[in-house]
């Protein structure tokens, strides 16, 4: 029997704290898996359930983006996607009594962890003006209401339209067609606050801004560098990735301001060997201070300049641009300022150059470590640089890798979400369809919060996601939202964003991953793209939580027909009817979805080109891959103050919440916890336990305070800090973000402690 959700929010003034653990998953990681389905689902919807996960013939995981194997194990899962289906698959449910006992104040007192645990929402529910309770609505209502809102603004730009990653290939490429029809490219996305300066730095250097690796370049890599990422925590399964590579010789080095556990040693639990001993991941851990990655990798790039005989000259000349101006400003990288910026020591680099000199195929995975800073942009091509320079782009073993932390964010781009589309997308979205959609930029997800902030904006609709919890600022956030005329979300569950509502307000229940699709033609499947490019179906096997759910598609194709009426030629309700007919003209609109059904039909999908993987082609402005030249900057520390990042539990999943530990970190039964270096904490007179308010420093004046927080003496980089949002959301300036990407800068804030009145 699954277990009833809490009735009150958990206590989280006293937070345990033992030792931070150097291993994961293994049977802890089995035994927490066991524990949290069978609270959420049962025994025997877990084992339904789990076993379709990553399947051929299953569902894509909910959770991360990282790609399945040739071969996949019959458990093709980890701790925390099972966490993931788990809760999309519980069978707590979120009904009309509930809302009826829970006035709309009562639930924005909650935590988001005890909103997620109630369940999944079960019928479309409506906030009126003025009203305390959502009350239950028809389908076709809710529909009024948004188009009543629409159809009242000044210009379709005051609408937003923002999308999740978990939205499907299908429901993603309706929704962007359906905001152009109107006449917007108001289409800010989850990829604006997380791998944007990924996506900006290499369109730029090598023209595709995706990764340029598959799984297969990881089992053939001398070297792999992990910079910027917890994949312990963040894509568990890329543990195995990295195992199976150094069975194959590969070595690891880590670059990251904490040790992570599952980068030290991973206990797979899919073999006995694994299970008792495991196996150890990183050959050199580079502790660097937040924000020192440029810095790191410039005095690298220096060295292989100078080293003769280092640099693939022949590749160089025939495949790049701009390597002379590169090469002066890598000349002039200085030891010291690099010293500095990082927190390394010389032995430290030279250990690193000495094992990228030994690596003839050297690949690089990054996550939000590198993207969420001032600096992320130039950081990232630094990265590229490093790799041109020994030919690491479009050979076997080889390339780029940021790792998408959810399922499709990837596909949802490829798909047009996207604020700033490419005219050759809208010239062949207007071939297809036939009405001319506006080539004017729309907002991205920092521009749309000042938009409804200063009354530009005044419908925001969500596909999916937490905007609220997620975006930065989260005061000015939640006082943008309350700003707008109608605030709609389609969601699987309860969370923070319905609570904090415009005037008006919609919770839109839609299908899970996990449910069958039933639709006018028959049982339908939907695809989505991992984080290599790869394409994939996805079919739901449960019967759906309430007979009242409506898939994605269909709420767009509705939604569509209600709000554009006859002025639409677009056929919305076949495509609702039969999805196959929207991957029709999906293949005619994206380029390497030619012949889509046919292709997606068989096992394990297909994988979509990359020019420069493929075939050493370089679609950028040179035709050619780019060095750039940007000057190093990392950030500057005042005296007194520690550099914040902000980052996960083991127990969470982006903005979703699964439990009150960290099991890794040796963190129980808490959430609001500080980690200090034990000397930076000694030099503040902070003693492990101690509580503090932590308040940012920006340039604006404005204080940003999260109050309450036990210092937990951890082994952090010197002059750094983390605790876990989104609780210190609150602390990241809306302003503070990254050049050229204007992703929030949530990994390099600066802030002062102060004894908390708590305390």
């Amino acid at each position: 029997m699954a277990s009833k959700p809490p009735k009150g929010d958990p206590v989280q003034d006293a937070p345990q704290v033992a030792a931070p653990q150097h291993a994961a998953a293994g049977l802890p990681a089995i035994g927490h898996t066991l524990r949290v389905a069978r609270q959420q689902m049962g025994v025997k919807r877990t084992a339904l359930t789990l076993l379709s996960v990553n399947q051929r013939d299953g569902f894509d995981c909910p959770g991360c983006a990282w790609p399945e194997p040739e071969h996949r194990h019959r458990a093709e899962f980890c701790e925390n996607g099972a966490k993931a289906v788990a809760e999309e698959a519980t069978l707590r449910r979120v009904t009309p009594e509930f809302f009826a006992a829970h006035p709309v104040a009562d639930l924005a007192g909650r935590s988001g962890y005890w909103l997620g645990q109630q369940g999944r929402l079960t019928h479309p529910m409506y906030l009126p003006a003025g009203g305390t309770h959502y009350e239950p609505v028809t389908w076709e209502r809710a529909f009024d209401i948004v188009a009543e809102e629409i159809s009242a603004l000044g210009s379709p730009d005051e609408a937003v339209f923002y999308t999740s990653g978990r939205t499907s290939n299908e429901a993603a490429f309706l929704y962007q067609l359906f905001a152009r029809e109107l006449g917007t490219n108001n289409l800010p996305d989850c990829s604006n606050m997380c791998h944007e300066s990924s996506g900006s730095a290499l369109s730029e250097t090598i023209g595709v801004g995706k990764g340029s690796v598959l799984l297969d370049d990881l089992y053939q890599a001398d070297l792999i560098i992990v910079a910027g990422q917890n994949p312990g925590t963040n894509h568990p399964r890329m543990l195995s990735a990295l195992e199976k590579a150094k069975a194959g010789g590969a070595r690891i080095i880590s670059v990251n301001p904490l040790p992570e556990a599952g980068l030290e040693r991973f206990k797979n639990p899919q073999t006995p060997q694994g299970m008792l001993r495991g196996a150890a991941l990183t050959d050199l851990f580079l502790q660097i201070r937040i924000g020192g990655d440029q810095a790191l990798f410039r005095l690298l790039n220096k060295l292989i300049v100078e080293t003769e005989g280092a640099v693939d000259e022949a590749f160089v000349r025939e495949h790049t641009h701009g390597y002379e101006q590169f090469a002066e400003a890598a000349r002039a990288a200085d030891w010291d300022e690099t010293l500095k910026a990082t927190g390394l020591t010389r032995e430290d680099i030279e250990k690193t150059l000495r094992m990228v000199l030994a690596s003839r195929r050297t690949v690089v995975c990054w996550a939000m470590g590198l993207t969420q800073h001032k600096h992320s942009v130039p950081t990232i091509r630094e990265v590229v640089n490093f790799l041109l320079l020994r030919g690491n782009i479009g050979r076997p073993g080889a390339g780029v890798c940021p790792v998408r932390g959810h399922s499709n964010v990837q596909g949802d781009r490829t798909m047009g979400i996207f604020e700033r589309p490419a005219a050759a997308f809208l010239d062949a979205l207007q071939k297809e369809f036939g009405f001319a959609p506006p080539r004017e930029h729309g907002y991205d997800v920092v521009r749309a919060i000042r938009a409804l902030r200063d009354g530009k904006a005044k419908v925001f609709f969500a596909m999916g996601g937490n905007f609220v919890s997620a975006s930065p600022d989260t005061e000015v956030t939640e006082a943008a939202m309350r700003r707008a005329r109608l605030t709609v979300h389609v969601s699987t569950k309860l969370n923070r964003s319905h609570v904090i509502t415009g005037a008006r307000a919609l919770i839109l229940p839609t299908l899970g991953r996990t449910e069958r699709d039933l639709q006018g033609s028959g049982e339908q499947f939907v695809t989505v793209e991992d984080s290599m490019g790869m394409v994939h179906a996805s079919r739901g096997r449960l019967e759906p939580a309430s007979r009242h759910l409506l898939s994605e598609p269909a709420i767009v194709c509705r939604l569509a027909r209600r709000v554009l009426g006859e002025t639409s030629t677009t056929p919305w309700e076949d495509f609702e009817k039969d999805y196959a007919t929207i991957r029709d003209r999906i293949a005619r609109v994206i380029p390497g979805f030619e012949d889509f059904n046919a292709r997606v039909a068989r096992p394990g999908g297909f994988t979509l080109p990359h020019a420069p993987r493929d075939r050493r082609r370089f679609p950028t402005a040179t035709g050619k891959a780019n060095f750039t030249a940007a000057p190093v900057e990392y950030p500057e520390l005042p005296e007194g103050r520690l550099l914040l990042q902000t980052l996960r539990s083991h127990d969470q999943y982006n903005t979703t919440i699964y439990g009150l530990d960290d099991r890794y970190r040796g963190i129980r039964n808490g959430r609001r916890v500080v980690l200090v270096n034990p000397e930076d904490a000694r030099a503040l007179r902070l003693t492990d336990g101690a509580y503090v308010d932590l308040v940012s420093e920006w340039r604006d004046g404005v204080e940003r305070r999260a109050p309450g927080f036990r210092v937990v003496h951890y082994p952090t980089a010197r002059g750094c800090a983390a605790a876990y949002y989104p609780e210190t959301n609150v602390l990241v300036p809306l302003d503070a973000t990254a050049d050229t990407s204007n992703t929030p800068a949530s990994k390099s804030v600066v802030v002062r402690l102060e004894q908390s009145a708590t305390d």
